[in-house]
């Protein structure tokens, strides 16, 4: 499909967060697997439940607003996801990689902080039901609090076990 209006724009836009989410809550699991500060697992088990009611949100908006979603994969997410394998293969699991696995966790909240944000303005511009905006709100919301969490983590000993590891 073309995107040639705002609305097109809209619907590929929410179809690739749409998919960033699947993929993300697929991938959330063996992040909090490899993770050895249990905070840090903690915050991917929880982020992993958000996840499923973040797509849920997607849906109730979708129901709301009779928009179609397009059939398509997150080729961003993808490369993130693909980043996160990387880093459990390459690095042994102690501070180190605890590090790792917050600054590709961060990377994703940013990108989806920085999707539903678009998101929202484009709603907006489109005149979308303000009950359907508040979905995307709220979802916006939970992904900034989770990158808030990943960097107190970072910062309250993360980092610092992994820099008494070099």
């Amino acid at each position: 499909m073309a995107r040639k209006t705002i609305e097109d724009l809209f619907i590929h836009e929410l179809s690739d967060v749409y998919s960033a989410e699947k993929q993300g809550a697929k991938a959330l699991p063996r992040l909090a697997r490899a993770a050895t500060d249990p905070a840090l697992a903690d915050t991917f088990t929880r982020h992993l439940e958000e996840s499923h009611g973040q797509i849920e949100r997607i849906d109730q908006f979708i129901d709301l607003t009779g928009l179609k979603l397009k059939r398509m994969k997150c080729v961003a997410m993808e490369g993130l996801v693909e980043e996160s394998k990387e880093i459990l293969d390459e690095i042994d699991k102690g501070p180190v990689l605890d590090a790792a696995l917050i600054a590709a966790a961060q990377k994703v909240e940013h990108y989806e902080i920085a999707s539903y944000g678009t998101l929202i303005a484009m709603a907006k511009q489109l005149g979308l039901k303000a009950e359907a905006v508040n979905l995307l709100k709220q979802t916006l919301a939970e992904e900034k609090a989770s990158d808030e969490n990943l960097t107190r983590i970072a910062e309250e000993g993360g980092n610092q076990a992994a820099a008494k590891k070099s």
